[in-house]
């Protein structure tokens, strides 16, 4: 199989490592010119996650990267995709099936990913999407973990998630497309509200986190047309170990240091995630309390000031506490 990836950064540099040393696919891995994650892949060889094996292809060349390859895997950051889109469409792509190895919730829209791709032209039963936990630095370990497969297409679902499967990776199809994305792009935002609790010695809170947090998201699944239940699977809940209790989790980690009235340079998809689920609920009238008040720390909150930070994100969390009494899974629970 010939698989080009789009994106040499953390995940992008991982699926090519993968793709090419586990699974000995023929890959090419496209990075811009001039962008930091590509020169260091050009000029050095690896970066801090992998060594790129010999036999992949390393480009900047974007019409040679989605032409040259029948399956195409995307990981960049989710609120460039529909830009970066408008360029991969400019080339023959309409054979090409398409994989998002990426969390997020457009925020100008409220749209998941897929359905940017499918806004941006590609047929909707092309598309796939891979989610589900697991580290990088745990994988090139050898150390194993689950990950789910998603599409509109059982049979394109099927055809990846087999394709994709090894000894490092189980893979399971999924059944729910729009709870599989929502819930990936969403324990991102968990993973803030975690690091949050982490940074202002609250830590005991994280299991009621876990808990009311993927109720919360549950809800938003469901509104949206989803399966309840998909909150509870690995695409969310699944994915807890590795975002709210790791130290590689940058949303976690983003979280810890605003309560420290510091900020994590690195990418935190679970920012922007959290300002397109408080407008998905607003817009929707779903009850996001965990969500809103990520919201508020992230957007309308001084937590970056030096020395509120901590204070100022729990006053934040603690008005969750002011909140009247009520029946754990509600009167009625729309399952």
């Amino acid at each position: 199989m010939k698989i080009s990836v789009l994106g040499c950064g953390r995940w992008g540099s991982f699926i090519a490592w993968y793709q090419a040393t586990v699974l000995k696919n023929d890959v090419i891995s496209w990075g811009p010119e001039g962008d930091y994650s590509y020169e260091v892949l050009k000029n050095e060889g690896k970066n801090e996650y992998v060594a790129l094996d010999s036999s992949i292809e390393l480009t900047c060349d974007l019409g040679h990267a989605v032409t040259a390859s029948d399956v195409i895997i995307i990981s960049i950051s989710s609120q460039g995709l529909r830009g970066f889109m408008q360029k991969v469409v400019k080339y023959p792509v309409e054979d090409k099936i398409f994989v998002l190895c990426m969390k997020g919730i457009e925020e100008a829209t409220g749209m998941r990913l897929s359905e940017v791709l499918i806004d941006s032209g590609i047929a909707k039963e092309k598309i796939a999407v891979w989610v589900g936990p697991g580290h990088i630095q745990a994988f090139t370990q050898g150390i194993p973990n689950c990950m789910v497969i998603d599409s509109y297409d059982d049979g394109l679902k099927r055809y990846i998630a087999d394709n994709f499967k090894s000894n490092l990776i189980r893979f399971y199809y999924g059944n729910d497309i729009i709870g599989s994305e929502i819930g990936a792009a969403a324990k991102n935002v968990l993973g803030i509200a975690a690091g949050v609790l982490d940074g202002s010695g609250y830590v005991s809170l994280k299991g009621p986190l876990m808990a009311r947090g993927a109720y919360e998201v549950g809800k938003l699944i469901a509104a949206l047309g989803g399966q309840f239940t998909s909150a509870y699977g690995l695409a969310h809940l699944g994915d807890y170990e590795t975002t709210l209790f790791s130290e590689y989790s940058h949303n976690r980690k983003y979280g810890e240091m605003m309560a420290h009235g510091a900020k994590f340079s690195k990418l935190a998809e679970g920012v922007m995630t959290a300002k397109a689920m408080k407008e998905l609920g607003d817009r929707l009238g779903i009850d996001l309390p965990i969500t809103n008040a990520v919201y508020e720390a992230c957007f309308l909150s001084h937590a970056f000031e030096s020395g509120d930070g901590a204070e100022n994100c729990m006053k934040i969390i603690l008005k969750l506490f002011e909140r009247s009494t009520k029946s754990e899974f509600g009167n009625k629970m729309n399952v």
